[in-house]
């Protein structure tokens, strides 16, 4: 139980508000790694966060994949407003791109770099991604 101040305590955090914390923070920590989380940047994984909470109270069994949809909402948004994001780390030379989700609608996703067929890292873990690793 998580105690509050207003009544010693309060109920416990759903599964949907966990779910939902969870991808807010795993994206932040990807949005921090890149050096992008700037305030306008974190109120767009917010506005993502805000979205998919609806679409989860539609569809409850889609809460394990919240994560990569979050992920994939804000690397929408920053595209419509800055560019590509995340940049991939692995292809040294050619054009920069991006890493995409995968999978697209699945649990536990992954940056992944479809040039170099590598999965990059687990969303939330960009700042500790190297090289990667070959995808199946």
């Amino acid at each position: 139980m998580v105690k509050s101040a207003h009544n010693g305590c309060m109920d416990p955090i759903s599964p949907l508000e966990q779910a939902l914390h969870a991808a807010r923070a795993l994206v932040l920590a990807d949005l921090v790694a890149g050096e992008v989380a700037e305030a306008d940047v974190v109120s767009m994984v917010e506005e993502a966060v805000v979205q998919r909470r609806w679409w989860v109270e539609q569809w409850p069994d889609g809460v394990e994949y919240v994560s990569g949809l979050v992920a994939q909402d804000v690397q929408d948004a920053l595209l419509e407003r800055y560019g590509r994001w995340p940049l991939c780390p692995v292809c040294g030379s050619g054009d920069p791109h991006a890493l995409d989700v995968e999978p697209e609608l699945g649990p536990d996703p992954h940056w992944v770099c479809h040039k170099a067929g590598v999965k990059v890292a687990a969303v939330g873990a960009l700042g500790s991604a190297a090289g990667g690793t070959p995808s199946s």
